[in-house]
């Protein structure tokens, strides 16, 4: 049975906890947004109300109940997906494509600069972006909770945002976000408390780095490592290759930042390996802890772990060992295509030592080094030089 029609001026309430069927919700949801309603949604961290960003009224609307933001623009652009970031903001840093990925949905909000003219921002009314922009800069966010985004791929355009004023802290109740914005809205969906009844963490890009805007939910130790260049290395055991070349890249990058191995990570790198076929918590061959440390590089601690979807998802850079390894991850992960190579530049597989002699895990070693050596000029790694608040180094001058 569909909600009931509310008294005139008043928005209509609907409690997704006893609603039979949601999709008769999101499809409410979606006229009234298509029609320049404002509705108003529950969050991971608060309730927020949303309009379309090409009705000016609604934008006005929005606009009016919106609160004020000190040091970011008030209202942000809620995107479909993290790679759609790049439309909005094509020149978006490497660190923003990172945490994009990584971040959302979730409870992050990213301020990017305004300032390519082939960002979609250029497409929209000019109420709406007067609306968006404020000092150059747009605010971008992609909520957590799964009704929003039911609702973003139904519509056509963008949406926008707005989080009312609260006397503390953050709306985390629909009545709430009733009293706070109840005149301009069509719809109140009520799930209850917010999970987390926190802010989300608000940041910046600035440079190779961000800063924080606004404390959140989201710690910036967290934000920090998030924001990290994540190289994967796999090959079928994760106890031979993989990890050799996990060891030896930790070496070459360790040289290049002017750290130590185990330092690296605070730096903005992280690097691991994993295994198509691998078993958990295995340890390195010890042919390949030999032939690695040969080379100065320390195998001692590898434990083996299978690849993931997790895993997949979170590298920036993922290099296999042979195309066949290629080839089997991309039918499993299609998706990571552009951010999957082999780790030989010409493409030749690297050869596999197990069960082999000493001298052929060393022949295996030396040829990952050199694999290395042309793979890592390809590679955004940071500046040498101590770790800056933003989660990369800052630059040698």
């Amino acid at each position: 049975m569909p909600p009931p029609v509310p008294p005139s001026g008043s928005p209509l309430l609907v409690d997704l906890r006893r609603t039979e069927d949601a999709r008769d919700v999101v499809h409410r949801a979606v006229q009234a947004l298509a029609e320049g309603r404002p509705v108003a949604f529950p969050t991971e961290t608060d309730y927020v109300v949303a309009s379309s960003a090409r009705v000016a009224a609604a934008v006005e609307a929005l606009r009016g109940i919106a609160a004020e933001r000190a040091d970011e623009p008030r209202m942000p652009l809620v995107l479909k997906s993290a790679d759609a970031a790049l439309d909005w903001a094509p020149r978006i840093s490497p660190v923003g494509r990172r945490l994009a990925r990584r971040c959302w949905p979730g409870p992050v909000a990213m301020i990017v600069p305004d300032d390519h003219p082939e960002s979609l921002v250029t497409r929209l009314p000019a109420a709406t972006r007067a609306a968006l922009v404020e000092g150059g800069r747009l605010r971008l966010r992609i909520p957590g909770h799964p009704l929003l985004a039911d609702c973003m791929r139904m519509l056509a355009g963008p949406v926008m945002i707005a989080e009312p004023p609260a006397a503390t802290g953050s709306l985390v109740t629909a009545e709430q976000v009733a009293a706070a914005a109840g005149g301009v809205l069509a719809m109140v969906l009520d799930d209850g408390p917010a999970r987390y009844a926190q802010p989300a963490s608000t940041i910046e890009l600035e440079g190779d780095g961000f800063r924080i805007v606004r404390p959140g939910i989201v710690s910036e130790e967290t934000l920090r490592r998030l924001a990290s260049l994540m190289v994967l290395f796999v090959c079928t055991g994760n106890t031979c290759r993989s990890p050799m070349a996990e060891a030896l890249f930790r070496k070459v990058v360790a040289e290049r930042l002017d750290c130590g191995p185990e330092e690296i990570d605070q730096r903005g790198v992280v690097v691991t390996s994993a295994g198509l076929a691998a078993w958990a918590g295995g340890p390195a061959s010890s042919g390949a802890l030999e032939a690695v440390a040969e080379l100065g590089a320390d195998l001692r601690g590898h434990s083996s772990q299978p690849l993931t979807e997790s895993l997949v998802r979170q590298a920036d850079v993922i290099l296999t060992m042979t195309a066949s390894h290629r080839a089997a991850l991309l039918a499993q992960f299609p998706e990571a295509g552009d951010r999957v190579a082999m780790l030989a530049p010409d493409r030749r597989d690297v050869i596999d030592p197990i069960g082999g002699s000493l001298d052929t895990y060393r022949s295996c070693a030396r040829q990952i080094r050199e694999h290395l050596a042309a793979r890592i000029a390809t590679l955004e790694l940071p500046p040498a030089g101590p770790p800056s608040p933003g989660g990369a180094p800052s630059s040698s001058d």
